[in-house]
């Protein structure tokens, strides 16, 4: 069976041209209007409130959103960076302020030096820094900055803090080692200040530990030397010079032979923080 072909009616089209021309005459037309008349003034801004006002409000909205995010940007950035200034700023005052705390520490050390300069007057001395040790907590042999060139010699007599600290047993050009009289080897003759009754003193690290050092064959048949006596260097030793002041004893008893006595001294030197030394270059 044949198929019927329906005709469709054709659609009226305008030409683009005149779509354009109409538009045009109906813009220049509402343009006259409005300006020689105001009947659209009122439709116009009822539009205008509900389609620009709001609008702009969005529009003001994001602007006010966006300057307020690069402030708090702008306020972040100046923050970090003021911060990290702040930092470095403290950092200096940091160094500054252990370096000042150096520099006090030094300094009370050095005038303890002064003092004892002046205590012992009448012996030529020169200052030297500790710049080495053997292991261990306690100074008991250690190194100096000064030697033969600075006319420091073997045996010469070595202070610090309030009193006697050892000798010399080694010297090089810029530098000599000094063995303490707190070292096991070590062994000083000394005597009670006030009654001159003499005694060994002699090293013990491990005593040490407790805060002493230890003397023996003290003859004293008065008991007359009692806790708290100044004890010092003796006239008669032939390694130290007199009156050199050790220690101060602590504890004392009868030996079992009841003619002499032991006990212990309290060290006039801390042996634990040394760092500057006087060397005597007078030598016994």
């Amino acid at each position: 069976m044949a198929k019927v072909r329906v005709k469709r009616k054709p659609y009226f089209t305008l030409p683009s041209k005149y779509v354009l021309l109409l538009m045009t005459l109906l813009c220049i037309g509402v343009m006259l209007i409005t300006f020689t008349t105001d009947w659209l003034t009122g439709p116009m801004e009822t539009v205008g409130s509900y389609v620009v006002v709001p609008f702009q409000r969005g529009i003001s909205k994001v602007g006010t959103w966006f300057t307020i995010r690069s402030d708090k940007m702008k306020d972040r950035n100046e923050l970090s960076k003021q911060n990290e200034e702040l930092q470095a700023r403290i950092d200096e005052l940091t160094i500054e302020n252990n370096e000042l705390q150096q520099d006090k520490y030094e300094l009370n050390r050095l005038r303890e030096l002064y003092e004892l300069d002046k205590k012992y007057s009448s012996y030529e001395k020169i200052g030297a820094r500790v710049i080495g040790k053997d292991p261990g907590n306690w100074f008991s042999v250690f190194m100096i900055d000064k030697g033969s060139e600075d006319g420091i010699d073997i045996d010469m007599n070595v202070m610090a803090g309030s009193g006697l600290v050892g000798r010399i047993i080694q010297v090089g050009p810029n530098w000599a080692t000094v063995r303490s009289i707190i070292d096991d080897s070590s062994k000083v003759s000394a005597m009670a200040l006030a009654t001159s009754d003499r005694m060994i003193v002699s090293g013990n690290l491990e005593l040490l530990n407790d805060g002493y050092i230890e003397f023996g064959q003290l003859m004293d048949e008065e008991d007359a030397v009692k806790e708290g006596e100044k004890i010092v260097t003796s006239n008669i030793s032939d390694k130290y010079l007199p009156g050199i002041l050790i220690g101060y004893v602590s504890e004392i008893h009868k030996d079992s032979n009841n003619l002499t006595s032991s006990g212990y001294l309290t060290p006039a030197v801390d042996f634990n923080h040394l760092q500057e030394v006087l060397v005597i270059l007078d030598l016994k």
